[in-house]
């Protein structure tokens, strides 16, 4: 798992170009009106950009615990948070770099949970000790011994030991039964649920020491008076989902702007003579979608969600086209964000290593209202024109649409995403960021 990791993170550095190399290979928007609109977002300061909802921005310091940071993210109702470095000085003359270590997904959390719990449960299932009964920690140790405790594991300071505490009664209840260790380990059951963040190394592990291996993305801010290129380019090439934006010489943030937001101000753009003359182009005229067919990353509907889950970190992705059969029907989706039904529903989470994306879906939909049901997946054809795919997304705050065949029912060719619609209207200008920034913006993000 850590060469794992150590790969994920060399691989990010040439990524950034190599995608907008890319993009500017297949997009068909004339280079004249690229620059026209280009030069446009130079001109529009961020200062412009409307204010996060409250206006207040949700910190989180590094400091706070595992549990705390989750009830924070859940009573604010908001998915991700800046994490603030308690160790920095107070006064406007600390630099963001060192008030701010990144920024934490409440996805993020649930998967470091996860895959805690399922490195519990493998070294479950692999001891003939529990089988016999013997005590959780000899689990753990004999455990930690075969698997070895490294990766994001390691890094969170959690052993194998702490987390098999929280199945011993789970253990001790299947022992008189007569089950073995692998049932044991794959039903680890409501108690696990009710305890998971009560426990250690649940309870006492904080969000400083999960951030490197699980943070999203690096705190990579730009200042009020700045231009809103800089912005787009961050949420698009760069892939940052959300941009904090700071005062000039003060390193406290004032406000963030997301892709979706970014999104929801071009679906107000209609009406504007730019906008309306590129809107009105079908996708296919503008390139899109940009990734062939081929490069579509699917997960079928009998595999497990867990894997899911790992396709989308190990490919840096937010979502997933949920196909059945060798013609890649699509028959849902699943999102990064998904995964926090399996840590607030104990009916997902007691048999969680199991449980099919199928199966995942059809639980979620039967036990969830609509407003917070997995969402099924939008579509549209090569012929939909650009402005009808950007209001699709906009209107149901969605963050990639899938593209489907003519000829074929639902087989999916492609994905659009956010980072997709922001690219097509703009290129970098050589050295843009390193000249905004003053230092090599792409080191700071594959930090």
């Amino acid at each position: 798992m850590a060469e794992a990791q150590e790969a994920r993170e060399g691989s990010k550095l040439p990524s950034f170009d190599a995608y907008f190399d890319t993009i500017q290979l297949r997009k068909k928007l004339p280079q004249s009106l690229q620059e026209t609109l280009t030069a446009a977002f130079a001109r529009i300061p961020v200062s412009s950009f409307p204010q996060v909802p409250g206006g207040k921005v949700i910190e989180i310091m590094a400091d706070t615990t595992i549990t705390n940071a989750v009830k924070i993210l859940s009573e604010c109702n908001i998915m991700s948070a800046p994490v603030k470095n308690p160790d920095a000085g107070s006064g406007t003359n600390t630099d963001w770099r060192d008030r701010y270590l990144g920024i934490i997904d409440y996805a993020a959390i649930i998967l470091w949970v996860l895959e805690s719990a399922e490195l519990a449960a493998v070294a479950l299932s692999a001891s003939t000790a529990t089988a016999a009964g013997v005590g959780a920690g000899a689990v753990g140790a004999l455990g930690a011994l075969a698997l070895g405790a490294t990766g994001p594991a390691a890094v969170a300071g959690i052993t194998i030991a702490a987390v098999g505490a929280a199945v011993a009664g789970g253990v001790a209840t299947d022992k008189g039964a007569g089950k073995d260790a692998p049932t044991a380990a794959d039903k680890l059951g409501e108690d696990f649920y009710k305890i998971i963040l009560k426990e250690e190394p649940f309870k006492s592990t904080t969000v400083r020491s999960i951030l490197r291996s699980y943070r999203w993305a690096p705190f990579l801010p730009v200042a009020t008076d700045s231009s809103m290129l800089t912005v787009l380019l961050l949420l698009s090439k760069y892939r940052l989902r959300n941009v904090p934006v700071i005062e000039p010489g003060n390193p406290d943030m004032k406000n963030f702007i997301t892709q979706s937001a970014v999104i929801q101000g071009l679906e107000g753009c209609k009406g504007r003579d730019w906008f309306d003359c590129i809107a009105a182009r079908p996708i296919s005229d503008l390139g899109l979608p940009f990734m062939s067919s081929s490069e579509v990353i699917s997960i079928q509907s009998d595999e497990l969600i867990l894997e899911a889950f790992k396709r989308m970190r190990d490919n840096q992705i937010g979502g997933l086209p949920v196909v059945e059969g060798p013609q890649m029907k699509i028959i849902g989706n699943v999102s990064i964000r998904d995964i926090r039904h399996l840590l607030l529903k104990p009916e997902l989470f007691s048999n969680f290593r199991q449980l099919t994306v199928r199966d995942f879906m059809n639980t979620v939909v039967s036990t969830t209202t609509d407003s917070g049901r997995v969402m099924p997946p939008i579509t549209c054809r090569m012929e939909s024109t650009l402005g009808s795919v950007i209001h699709s997304l906009a209107s149901k705050s969605v963050h990639r649409i899938y593209v489907v065949a003519d000829h074929k029912e639902d087989e999916v060719v492609g994905v659009i995403t956010l980072r997709d619609v922001i690219s097509c209207f703009i290129y970098e200008p050589p050295n843009h960021l390193d000249n905004y920034f003053g230092f090599s913006a792409k080191e700071m993000l594959n930090q």
